[in-house]
């Protein structure tokens, strides 16, 4: 990323439809950043709109060169337009939210004071007052706690949109799936610190709500996602291995007893249930151990023929009171 295009704040926002709330938000995001005093860009990323967002974010870009566009060619979801817009951000700093105007862009600068003063990686916001419906705000209570549970990533709001983080940290995250609600637990992966404060929610005015039942069970089929990534997305083999391990012990402990009543007592063995049942757990447990080296390979494979590190490195930031050195040349 060539200097003389980096920008102290990007502002990534996905839209979906939205062209009654674009012109308030375009206003409210330039009201909220502007005062800051620093260089900033708006990427709004148009996940395949058919009501005019399209041709209103190309009429916004027109006329303001701090906008960008950028359209997605069908609707790809939010997380694809997160995504996309995490990848073409060039600030120092990257601050995300809903194009819905039920985040706040008010609160923006008091995530950047945060995340600046405590030399923080990623702040979020936590609507601690929601204006929205029970059907809403009832399954968001136990997926929160299940989520923070799960992954060790103890947050009151992975639903808020509203974040900022430093650019680098956006722009290592990769994102698959329905998994932009776990941001913070993707990045906690990279070693990140972290912090949430209270921010202010607004009730829709304008627009239809995008999400449903549906979502809750994505959520927890992500979460099924996220938690095998985290743990054990570098060796399968011990999630697989372990769960293989333990059930062919038990079915070889199962097929040992049996075997010992057949040799000395000269039972009958061949009708009992038991005998099932001691094959079958020693079987899975072989093809679970299988299982486990060929996600081994997988792994391996995937690493080292697509150069993808196991580790990641901190960028280095100048410390409080001196001025960054320009970079080498």
């Amino acid at each position: 990323m060539a200097d003389a295009a980096r920008v102290d704040i990007s502002v990534v926002v996905p839209l979906y439809n939205e062209k009654e709330n674009l012109a308030d938000l375009y206003r409210q995001l330039v009201d909220a950043l502007t005062p800051l005093g620093r260089s900033f860009e708006v990427l709004l990323v148009d996940d395949g709109s058919s009501d005019g967002t399209r041709e209103a974010l190309l009429e916004l870009e027109e006329r303001d060169p701090r906008v960008r566009a950028v359209l997605l060619r069908r609707n790809f979801g939010q997380t694809a337009a997160f995504a996309a817009g995490f990848d073409r951000s060039r600030g120092d700093l990257v601050v995300t939210s809903d194009g819905d105007l039920q985040n706040d862009p008010a609160d923006i600068p008091a995530l950047v004071a945060k995340l600046e003063s405590e030399e923080l990686d990623m702040v979020c916001g936590w609507r601690q007052t929601r204006r929205d419906p029970l059907s809403k705000r009832i399954p968001s209570f136990f997926a929160n706690r299940l989520i923070s549970w799960s992954t060790g990533v103890a947050l009151h709001d992975y639903g808020c949109s509203l974040k900022a983080m430093r650019g680098d940290v956006a722009r290592g995250i990769r994102l698959y799936g329905d998994m932009h609600r776990f941001i913070p637990a993707v990045a906690s992966w990279m070693g990140v610190s972290l912090a949430e404060i209270p921010v202010n929610h607004r009730p829709r005015t304008r627009g239809l709500s995008k999400y449903g039942l549906g979502r809750t069970l994505r959520v927890l089929l992500d979460l099924f996602t996220v938690k095998f990534l985290h743990a054990y997305g570098t060796r399968p083999a011990h999630l697989f291995g372990l769960m293989g391990l333990a059930c062919g012990a038990l079915g070889f402990a199962v097929l040992a007893y049996l075997s010992v009543l057949k040799v000395f007592f000269d039972e009958a063995i061949g009708g009992r249930p038991l005998l099932l049942l001691g094959a079958l757990l020693f079987l899975t447990g072989v093809i679970l151990v299988s299982f486990g080296l060929m996600g081994e390979l997988l792994v391996r494979t995937w690493h080292e023929s697509q150069g993808k590190p196991i580790y990641m490195i901190q960028e280095r930031r100048p410390r409080r009171g001196r001025e960054p050195r320009a970079n080498a040349r």
